[in-house]
């Protein structure tokens, strides 16, 4: 039980199905408003990179890296594609990524694909995008500050993004106490973030050493001046 709980991927049968059914609504309907609003968010530049980070998402989620012996973590992705292409397109990102990986490789089960998706793909992605716009003025200021303000916000991202897991397992699950599924989802999410914001950071940055004009985090009449000015030669 503790292997599938440490993961961040829900599988069929770990909460109930009230709470399973009543978490896809949430996921139907936030991914509703975020298709209405996304379309604002696109356009020429836009929609190429929508892609290509989603590919890149998809990409990554495939490749686990170590935290403790038995347990791993992938990229969620919720900082990393709302810091590009904004909240509501970052979060219909990882959503697609998500059904394809629930389809296609049985990663995460069908009947928790709401929860999965209110977790990582609503959850992490607005989250992440919030603390990436507390810190959007340390961001503007440098790539350094845009570097790091890209690793805090992809750490809370996955932090919180397993606390959703925490309240979904609080209200439909069974099997082990709250305390110790609140404190295996908070202690190896920790440590997995640190991977997370690792290479989100190393991401957004190659992003904006090249074109600045395409970090939606960064727009604004001197975001990319900013950046472009100190980036070393």
């Amino acid at each position: 039980m503790t292997t599938e709980l440490v993961a961040m991927h829900m599988s069929d049968g770990i909460v109930n199905a009230p709470v399973s059914l009543a978490f896809g609504l949430v996921a139907l309907v936030g991914l509703a408003i975020c298709v209405a609003r996304a379309r604002r968010d696109l356009d020429d530049r836009t929609a190429p990179l929508a892609g290509l980070v989603a590919a890149f998402v998809f990409a990554v989620q495939m490749l686990n890296f170590p935290v403790l012996p038995g347990v791993s973590g992938h990229l969620l992705g919720g900082a990393l594609t709302a810091i590009l292409v904004g909240p509501y397109v970052g979060a219909l990102c990882v959503a697609i990524v998500l059904v394809l990986q629930a389809l296609l490789f049985a990663d995460g089960g069908l009947s928790a694909l709401g929860t999965n998706i209110t977790n990582m793909a609503l959850i992490g992605t607005f989250v992440g995008f919030a603390v990436a716009v507390a810190m959007r003025p340390l961001a503007r200021r440098s790539r350094a500050g845009l570097i790091l303000t890209a690793f805090v916000a992809a750490w809370v991202n996955t932090v919180v993004a397993s606390l959703g897991f925490v309240l979904e397992y609080a209200l439909g699950g069974q099997g082990l106490a709250l305390g110790t599924v609140f404190g295996l989802m908070a202690g190896f999410h920790a440590l997995i973030g640190i991977g997370e914001g690792i290479i989100t950071a190393l991401t957004v940055g190659a992003v904006a050493a090249v074109r600045p004009d395409l970090v939606y985090l960064l727009r604004g009449e001197r975001a990319g001046l900013t950046i472009k000015e100190t980036t070393p030669r």
